[in-house]
């Protein structure tokens, strides 16, 4: 190409980019894009990281929450916040606030009871229960509360995998319970369900000629207030009366729709209704003395990765024994996935008003002096420290579900009391890793630890 002297200046100006300048802007464009690349890989970690802390965060508190609210109704009777009826002291004839605990009339309570984990006769880690009672009774501490100690091999003073009926065994596999996460069941009345007594709703008939014995019971719901409908009371459930006072147990049977009739074949005794009765109401105790159990559960959460989802289980699952009938009143939810670790440690007021934090195992084996004072008609002291149960520290790990694996090594590191570790380490330095557990390490964790008081604790 030729061009005239003016315009020469321009033909040189288009001229093209030599190889080396074009190897230097390709470089030079490389180092921006990788510059670029590694802020957004960098920020983009950084918010999975905090995205899954903040949810870490809210499944912690929400589980808290839940738990908080069951623990704290442990032992709950209906309507009874002081000590009941007050009666005179053999040898001093002062008058004592006697236990809220109710009377049990019925030959045989046990079969109406959800995750029952300790029967009549049954040997728990040093203690041996009672066999079935002969005559009225108190219904027993071991009833209330029941909590079990695991490791990451072995639960004290019982594993609620091989008494309890719908619990998993530990182990790694999905549906299996987490290694290494305790189990706690708490029982308290319903007070929410239940039929009132008087004001032209459901009545009780007595005979006065025999002291003012219970002959019947006639369920008049009052829709109006959402009582539940007669044929809520099952066939075959336990009855369960109650005032501001006390409550009482015992067996009936069921005549057409709304008819109930204390089973004498099944009493020790014929039930009498408490006095004063003071606001009574009447329970299904089969399903309104609630029965709550929390478990841990291995779970897949769909990425080829497993944690623990934490289980609330009323009155023995959605389920009865059979697997495939639906049981009234009960349920299996699964509320937290996350969950790791699960810990209890029991608050125990002992006789010199001392409070110690006791593994679920000390409080079981607990007899004789180290007890308060015991229910009127005791039928044992086995197991009697767990009335003695001001508080519940309850503690969690909880993950972030998701593996990261860009975390630091002072990102997975994270603490836990229970284990000795107030300062965080990593999973590795737990006394149970997460690899004991068949959770990978690189993921977010962090602790939870809250004290619940037991509103109902009754010494």
């Amino acid at each position: 190409m030729t061009c005239k002297h003016a315009f020469a200046d321009r033909c040189h100006r288009q001229s093209g980019l030599t190889l080396i300048e074009l190897m230097v802007a390709m470089v030079l464009g490389l180092i921006v894009a990788a510059g670029v690349i590694t802020i957004f890989m960098s920020t983009s970690s950084s918010n999975r990281a905090q995205t899954q802390l903040a949810r870490l965060q809210e499944e912690g508190r929400f589980a808290v929450t839940r738990l908080k609210q069951d623990l704290s109704m442990a032992n709950g009777q209906y309507c009874t916040n002081s000590g009941g009826v007050a009666r005179p002291a053999a040898a001093s004839q002062v008058y004592l606030d006697g236990l809220r605990t109710p009377k049990v009339y019925a030959k045989n309570v046990i079969p109406a009871i959800a995750d029952v984990t300790t029967g009549w006769g049954a040997t728990s880690g040093s203690n041996t229960y009672p066999s079935v009672p002969t005559a009225d009774y108190s219904f027993p501490s071991f009833l209330s509360m029941r909590g079990y100690e695991c490791s990451a091999t072995a639960c004290t003073p019982d594993d609620p995998h091989s008494t309890v009926s719908g619990i998993p065994p530990m182990s790694t596999n999905v549906n299996d319970r987490v290694k290494g996460t305790d189990v706690i069941t708490v029982r308290y009345v319903n007070s929410s369900r239940g039929w009132a007594i008087g004001n032209g709703g459901t009545s009780i008939a007595t005979a006065a000629s025999t002291g003012a014995v219970i002959t019947s019971i006639t369920l008049a719901p009052a829709s109006s207030v959402g009582e539940p409908p007669a044929s809520d009371f099952a066939s075959g459930d336990m009855a369960m009366l109650a005032d501001c006072s006390n409550a009482q147990i015992f067996a009936v049977t069921k005549s057409g729709t709304a008819t109930l009739t204390p089973d004498s074949a099944n009493n020790f005794d014929p039930p009498s209704p408490q006095q004063p009765l003071s606001a009574p109401k009447l329970f299904d105790f089969n399903r309104d003395y609630q029965t709550v159990t929390y478990y841990v559960k291995v779970v897949d959460n769909g990425n080829g990765q497993k944690t623990g989802a934490l289980m609330r289980r009323v009155n023995g699952g959605a389920f009865k024994k059979d697997g495939t009938t639906p049981n009234p009143g009960g349920s299996e939810d699964e509320l937290v996935r996350g969950v790791e670790r699960l810990d209890f440690r029991y608050g125990v007021q002992d006789i010199n008003g001392r409070i110690r934090y006791l593994t679920a195992d000390a409080v079981d084996s607990a007899t004789g002096i180290t007890c308060p004072p015991g229910e009127l008609n005791a039928i044992t002291s086995a197991g009697c420290l767990w009335r003695a149960v001001s508080s519940i520290e309850l503690n969690l790990v909880i993950d972030g579900q998701v593996p990261l694996y860009t975390l630091t090594a002072n990102e997975l590191a994270y603490t836990y009391g229970i284990d000795g570790k107030t300062t965080p380490v990593a999973p590795s330095a737990h006394t149970i890793k997460p690899s004991d557990q068949g959770f990978v390490d690189p993921m977010i964790r962090r602790e939870f630890t809250a004290v619940v008081s037991v509103r109902n604790f009754n010494p």
